[in-house]
């Protein structure tokens, strides 16, 4: 009696790039019961219930998106996308929403969109309790540190910090509407509840962007959008401010933060040249700049790779820091036991062009383009048909609909 399969998929002799635990080279990964069960060369093909051929191929972590905007069903309309139409086509197994929702709205958030979604979706709650895309983000009555701790205590599965955004539109300065005030209030809710803020800022005369840093941010706090155009990362010969290291070596974390208006070539390429890399690479992605300039996580991944971040580099700032930074080290690896998030990358070779939020190009000569993404072990996106027969050697079977 031939010996019962003990692993459900076998995805064979891809080149492995698992940096949480220093793996590069060519390896197979088993599968069972939703989980990695081994990685390591030559698998035997006879144990597996169904093989699937990557050869040529680079098999990582599902990619870490932690800078997306997806709660699409809260009214009004206008910022945030379906996010399994999003996620697994670009490689993406984990999303985190970034203040999409505050407070008032998180239960919604969770009951529509959360709870429904074959993505991994955790959360920033905002620390105005409304949460995003109204005037009420400039009223610091909406801003409640304690509801916002409260949440995040109250959905521990889920919430993974405070987030502040877009309190920069009121000038003059009073007594009310003070320069600090979003900031202040977000570092309160975060030290209630024990976790980490993420800081959007614009910054003032009133409150530079240095004394951010410096001065206000802790160790373990995001600043997203690092390379936009408001921040003096550059100094007068373009290269990364010192005080940049210094807020690094104080424990601040850089995550790009893409988005429709938040990635300039002039900024990115000198910073990276010059040794201030991101700590991690997300889209900021949300309805206005799905059609570009962000498109999607793999193109994100495409222009630092060009910019000069090896390829190990993408992918270890695609998983396993954003795991670190929301506290989820769990993620972002292909540990044995860990859930089978996994995405098949490409890495195509030629001439492309890449755009930043000012509508200027960059010229590349290699680009990254998802082939297949697994979630929990399940084959959820295969755009070339990696684990599928061709039509003449399909089963009769094959004249059913899958779904």
């Amino acid at each position: 009696m031939a010996e019962k399969a003990n692993v459900d998929l076998l995805l064979r002799g891809g080149h492995v790039i698992d940096p949480a635990n220093h793996r590069n080279g060519v390896m197979d990964v088993a599968i069972r019961d939703g989980r990695v069960a081994k990685v390591a060369p030559e698998l035997d093909p006879t144990q597996a219930i169904r093989v699937v051929e990557l050869e040529g191929l680079y098999v990582v972590p599902g990619l870490i998106d932690i800078h997306v905007h997806v709660h699409h069903t809260r009214e009004p309309e206008g910022l945030s996308v379906i996010a399994d139409h999003h996620s697994f086509r670009s490689g993406v197994t984990t999303v985190v929403d970034t203040g999409t929702a505050g407070a008032k709205h998180f239960l919604h958030f969770k009951r529509t969109v959360i709870d429904l979604a074959k993505t991994r979706i955790l959360a920033y709650v905002n620390i105005v309790k409304s949460g995003m895309l109204g005037d009420f983000e400039q009223d610091p009555d909406e801003m409640d540190p304690e509801l916002a701790a409260a949440t995040v205590l109250a959905y521990p599965e889920l919430c993974v910090g405070i987030k502040t955004a877009h309190y920069w539109t009121r000038e003059p300065w009073d007594d009310v509407h003070q320069p600090w005030i979003a900031v202040d209030r977000a570092i309160e809710a975060a030290e209630l509840c024990q976790k980490h803020v993420m800081f959007d800022f614009w910054p003032r005369p009133e409150r530079p962007y240095r004394e951010l840093l410096l001065e206000k941010m802790r160790p373990g706090d995001i600043h997203t959008h690092v390379y936009a155009q408001q921040f003096p990362i550059l100094d007068e010969e373009s290269r990364p401010q010192a005080f940049l290291f210094e807020a690094r070596e104080k424990g601040i974390i850089f995550d790009v933060g893409h988005g429709a208006g938040s990635f300039w070539f002039r900024k990115a390429v000198p910073a990276i040249e010059g040794g201030f890399g991101p700590d991690s690479i997300s889209t900021d992605l949300h309805i206005g700049n799905v059609n570009g300039p962000v498109i999607d996580m793999q193109t994100t991944m495409s222009k630092c790779l060009n910019i000069g971040l090896s390829l190990e580099d993408v992918i270890y700032r695609s998983t396993v820091t954003p795991a670190r930074e929301i506290g989820r080290s769990e993620l972002g690896t292909l540990s044995e036991g860990a859930e089978a998030d996994v995405t098949v990358l490409q890495l195509e070779r030629g001439r492309f062009g890449f755009t930043d939020c000012g509508a200027a190009k960059l010229v590349g000569d290699k680009r990254l383009r998802c082939l297949m993404t697994l979630r929990a072990g399940e084959i959820v996106f295969d755009s070339d048909g990696l684990s599928m027969p061709t039509w003449t050697e399909a089963p009769p079977s094959y004249w059913e609909l899958r779904r």
